[in-house]
């Protein structure tokens, strides 16, 4: 099943597994059984002197498999094969239970260990879905550091009669004792903070305590993180607040035209974003979302920036750069079955479509490699394009039409996703010449039409344009003195990844020449002077 390579890499990682553990396998006479067998085989082969086979289990679910540590009460199991993206969560899970330390930070452990009470999770992912591999990794982690948390892995191709159970169309999804806890991308910490009632004050008074920052940026994608490192080069003190270190890129599949990376995918690289911003001297608060902008009461003074946990962080200047998110279509239907047959990750959830008829919403370069990597996992996709003609590159849309099994209908405004209560069963358009009215049977929809900015809390506060992005002059600068931004959340006319990361370095430097002509802050008790040089900012 693993070839040499993978076999001789998967032995050195396992030579880190210091303590014992067994795995207990359940399983039946399919063919899937046998190729789980074979890869437990190999991984005992790799470190018999730690790692115990057995093949008596006995859950339901066939075929399955625990990992349990020697002496510990700990609960993980993985039903079907976490092969594909899965295969790196398979073997951290090995390593961790083996006993070799996670790279999360200590006081996230402490979190885990400090939870009490029942937590029952099963997880269900595809192996195709480049979201899953976060979840599943972080319930494994707490899964082995607390004895109170016990997950199921569930490979949803393996268990096709459960998935259609229980009405799973959306990929990862989570369910906690029974019920269901959550859709999409989230981190050990997110989850954590969900299931500890009293994280959230904790946070408030820890930010609400920090002392004012040089440079405070709201927002860590691209933008967020080029400007937190431009920031903390200069030697003044950087803050970065972000409701989720690395923003929308943990969304994005793959990445081609970053000059200088050939190739990566989304979420290899918000990852490479956070450790180049450790590598320097920025306090990260990650989970922190803003909800207030407060400009500074004088020249000099301090801005400030409430958070919706209570917290409050002050600082000389603040560079935004919250991103977008996925615009919604907003017609009927789509809240109602959002995750019950529509969706905006084809990567994640086009395999849960296998064999059935979608569509995709969309015509720019987004919608058109949907439709095209739909095409191979489904039995037919119907493009739907508002424009008299398709967005997207021309390479793109040649390929699209090559394809036998897409249609594609242009100058049609979507006006209404139907269901029968339970998911979604069709979408309704109207010809945008003739005004007629046309039904589609699909079992699912992807939205794929654009980008909202995350700037609905800055409304009243700073100009925005019609469209609710940030309106900034050349050098990044807001309307409000010293408030600058960058990224996707502003007007810069092209929302790309390498344009982002720019402007936020662009920002940071536009900040510290801001900071180096502020004029000093005079009080009756003392005269506080502006930082006004290189050197004094580093030693503030």
């Amino acid at each position: 099943m693993l070839d040499q390579d993978i076999k001789t890499q998967l032995a050195a990682y396992l030579q880190r597994v210091t303590l014992a553990f067994e795995m207990v396998a359940s399983l039946d006479d399919s063919d899937t059984s046998r190729e789980m067998l074979d890869l437990l085989q190999t991984i005992q082969s790799q470190r018999s002197d730690k790692i115990t086979l057995r093949t008596d289990g006995s859950d339901a679910r066939k075929p399955s498999f625990t990992l349990q540590r020697v002496g510990a009460d700990n609960s993980l199991r993985f039903a079907g094969l976490p092969l594909g993206h899965e295969f790196t969560s398979l073997v951290l899970a090995l390593l961790w239970t083996g006993g070799h330390p996670p790279k999360v930070e200590p006081d996230v452990i402490d979190s885990i260990r400090a939870l009490d009470g029942d937590f029952n999770f099963e997880v269900y992912m595809s192996l195709s879905c480049h979201n899953c591999p976060d979840v599943v990794q972080a319930l494994s982690l707490m899964a082995i550091f607390n004895p109170k948390v016990k997950t199921v892995v569930i490979e949803g191709g393996a268990f096709q009669e459960e998935v259609t159970r229980r009405d799973i169309m959306a990929v990862p999804m989570v369910f906690l004792n029974g019920q269901m806890f959550s859709s999409g991308r989230m981190t050990v910490e997110e989850i954590v903070a969900r299931l500890d009632t009293g994280a959230a004050a904790r946070d408030a008074a820890k930010i609400s305590a920090q002392a004012p920052y040089d440079v405070l940026i709201v927002g860590g994608g691209p933008a967020g993180a080029a400007a937190a490192v431009y920031a903390a080069r200069k030697g003044i003190r950087t803050g970065i607040a972000a409701e989720r270190f690395g923003g929308q890129v943990n969304d994005t599949m793959g990445i081609e035209n970053f000059i200088s990376v050939t190739e990566t995918t989304g979420p290899q690289f918000a990852a490479a974003l956070e450790a180049h911003v450790k590598a320097y001297d920025v306090n990260i608060m990650n989970l922190q979302r803003a909800d207030k902008l407060i400009p500074a009461a004088q020249p000099g003074g301090l801005i400030e920036v409430q958070m919706a946990n209570g917290g409050s962080l002050k600082s000389k200047t603040v560079i935004l750069s919250t991103g977008a998110r996925w615009r919604n279509v907003n017609v009927p239907g789509e809240a109602e079955y959002r995750n019950k047959g529509v969706a905006y990750c084809p990567h994640c959830d086009g395999p849960l479509f296998k064999g059935k008829r979608v569509g995709v919403i969309g015509g720019g370069n987004s919608g058109v490699e949907a439709a095209i990597d739909l095409a191979g996992i489904v039995e037919h996709v119907t493009l739907i394009e508002f424009d008299t003609q398709l967005r997207a590159d021309a390479v793109l849309v040649d390929k699209l039409k090559s394809l036998p099994n897409t249609t594609i209908i242009v100058n049609a405004q979507t006006t209404e996703i139907t269901g029968d209560g339970q998911r979604m069963n069709g979408l309704t358009y109207k010809n945008r010449s003739t005004s007629e009215a046309q039904h589609l049977e699909l079992a699912g929809v992807f939205v794929q039409i654009g980008l909202v900015p995350n700037t609905e809390w800055l409304k009243g506060t700073l100009e925005l344009s019609r469209h609710g992005e940030i309106v900034i002059d050349a050098k990044g600068q807001t309307n409000v003195a010293g408030v600058f931004a960058a990224g996707d959340c502003t007007t810069v006319p092209f929302k790309q990844i390498i344009i982002a990361t720019g402007d936020g370095a662009k920002a940071a430097l536009s900040a510290f020449d801001h900071l180096m002509r502020m004029p000093a802050v005079v009080t009756k008790a003392a005269a506080v002077p502006a930082l006004s040089t290189a050197t004094e900012m580093a030693t503030a």
